[in-house]
């Protein structure tokens, strides 16, 4: 091969891994729906009861720790029939802490012309061996009911009694880490107590340099 030759094949090599991971980012932008929600049970109040699995860890997000550029799709607008995603670009900064216990992001994006940050803290019961994950973000500056629940085979569940405009929901966010280096989060809505779900949100995470 010649020397022009060998250039020639070394770029179409970089170009087809490129594409490939761009590929598969785009192709795990869609809620896997396959991948059944796990059945929810509520005391006489009707208060969520949620048990860790087995193999629930301190170390279920080592994984996450670092920087990462993710690509994100969300519904435009929510319980609202709605079909048409909006995609954007975004960053997070995730570091350990309380010596393992806990962790927290640092997320930022522009989506909507204007600066915006998250926080997410995760907080790992070690009598329950339940995740709580708590969200604030700079438009509210207050944090959000904490999601619960655990990770069994790769995949995590956390779930929450919450409001949306006003009605009742459960939220559930879903970490699936089969693939620990493109992480997938999605989240969806449900307002009759897990019969039905709308998934509104979802991202894929790269790390980045």
């Amino acid at each position: 091969m010649t020397r022009s030759g060998s250039l020639a094949f070394a770029l179409l090599a970089g170009l087809t891994v490129i594409f490939s991971a761009a590929h598969a980012q785009e192709a795990a932008l869609v809620p896997d729906t396959s991948l059944p929600i796990p059945q929810l049970h509520f005391d006489n109040a009707g208060a969520l009861v949620i048990k860790a699995s087995p193999t629930s860890s301190v170390h279920d997000f080592d994984y996450l720790v670092g920087n990462w550029k993710l690509r994100n799709r969300k519904l435009k607008a929510r319980l609202a029939h709605s079909t048409e995603w909006i995609s954007f670009d975004s960053r997070v900064e995730m570091h350990q802490i309380l010596n393992g216990v806990g962790n927290i992001d640092k997320y930022t994006d522009n989506a909507s012309g204007a600066p915006y940050e998250g926080v997410a803290l995760r907080l790992f019961d070690t009598n329950t061996k339940l995740w709580s994950i708590y969200w604030a973000d700079s438009n509210s500056g207050h944090l959000d009911p904490p999601v619960v629940g655990s990770f069994e085979n790769k995949i995590g569940h956390f779930f929450a009694r919450d409001t949306f405009k006003g009605q009742n929901i459960i939220v559930v966010f879903r970490w699936d880490a089969r693939n620990p280096k493109l992480p997938i989060w999605s989240q969806a809505f449900s307002t009759d107590d897990g019969k039905t779900w709308e998934w509104n949100s979802i991202n894929v995470s790269e790390r980045a340099p």
